[in-house]
């Protein structure tokens, strides 16, 4: 998916790791959004909306908040029937 949405091999690299640089301001506030409401209990701070605020519209957020609550949706129901990876990922090897 992430490559569909057009994230270098380097990019996607970063989000697995803790080294963000290869990103932009804008994808890393994403990825802050998604630590926030992974987290259990969620928590996204007045700090972090207001930030959000300034990048993205109130529907831009819902999207946003709906699709990460979907991947933490299915990562958690994958880990009740123990589904693993498909491997579809076949990133440069370096």
């Amino acid at each position: 998916m992430g490559r569909k949405a057009g994230l270098s091999d380097e990019k996607l690299r970063a989000v697995l790791g803790d080294d963000l640089t290869p990103l932009n301001d804008t994808e890393r506030l994403v990825i802050e959004l998604a630590d926030a409401l992974t987290d259990t209990p969620s928590n996204v701070s007045d700090e972090l909306y207001a930030r959000l605020r300034n990048q993205f519209s109130e529907e831009q957020l819902m999207q946003l908040g709906a699709q990460i609550a979907f991947e933490n949706y299915r990562a958690r129901w994958n880990r009740l029937f123990n589904v693993e990876s498909d491997n579809l990922y076949q990133g440069t090897v370096s």
